[in-house]
């Protein structure tokens, strides 16, 4: 009995190492399973923070006041906004025969001049004349109310009398003040009125559109002369 009791004993010890050691086992296990979570949670944590894209960080207002910029200086106004351009009515006053050929030419330059980006003040008889007025009385003041003159000079504006009223109005107005332009088409040179010669002329013979162009140049200087001078005086 005696030795059955100390085989038992030694068999229940036994079972509580075995148990002793599964348990030991067990919390080994279990530790390694946790540390191993964390590893990878903290792994999983720099990996985003490495492929997330970085917010730009906005400064912080500043608590300075801001500097006042310097103000730009004040720029000359350009000819076609003066005072000086609008003292009269008409930017250019075309003079032509009222023959269909140069009233058509008149009709063109005309167009040219006023549209737009060059926007040009244009006196085209027949057009703006006040109805009911006198010609002579119109054309007059047509030529004091222009700053230049163009004169559509052709075989046909030399048999107008019209045009040469128009032209000695002009001459009249300003003689050598720069203001009187010819346009010279289907004539030559030496078929230009004495009065007009020693004037410097354009050429409309062979390529109008570059004549117009000219003029407009020419209109535009002159407009720039006329600002210029009222600021040196």
């Amino acid at each position: 009995m005696i030795s059955y009791l100390e085989d038992f004993s030694k068999a229940f010890r036994g079972r509580d190492d075995i148990l002793t050691n599964m348990h030991c086992w067990l919390r080994k296990l279990w530790k390694s399973k946790v540390s191993f979570s964390a590893q990878h949670g903290e792994e999983a944590k720099v990996t985003k923070s490495s492929t997330s894209p970085v917010n730009s960080v906005s400064p912080p207002p500043s608590t300075t006041s801001p500097k006042t910029a310097p103000s730009d200086p004040l720029q000359p106004p350009s000819a076609l906004s003066s005072p000086q351009r609008w003292s009269r009515k008409y930017d250019v006053l075309v003079c032509h025969s009222c023959v269909d050929s140069d009233a058509e030419e008149g009709g063109r330059l005309v167009s040219f001049l006023e549209a737009s980006p060059r926007s040009l003040r244009c006196f085209l008889g027949g057009r703006d004349d006040c109805p009911g007025g006198a010609v002579s009385t119109e054309l007059c003041k047509a030529v004091l109310n222009s700053h230049v003159w163009a004169l559509l000079i052709t075989p046909n504006f030399l048999q107008d009398d019209w045009c040469q009223y128009m032209t000695q109005q002009a001459l009249a107005e300003g003689p050598m003040s720069h203001r009187i332009i010819p346009l010279v088409k289907n004539l030559s040179r030496s078929q230009v009125p004495q009065e007009l010669k020693f004037f410097i002329s354009i050429d409309l013979n062979n390529n109008p559109d570059r004549g117009y162009k000219i003029l407009h140049q020419t209109v535009l200087k002159y407009l720039e002369d006329l600002v210029k001078r009222h600021e040196d005086t």
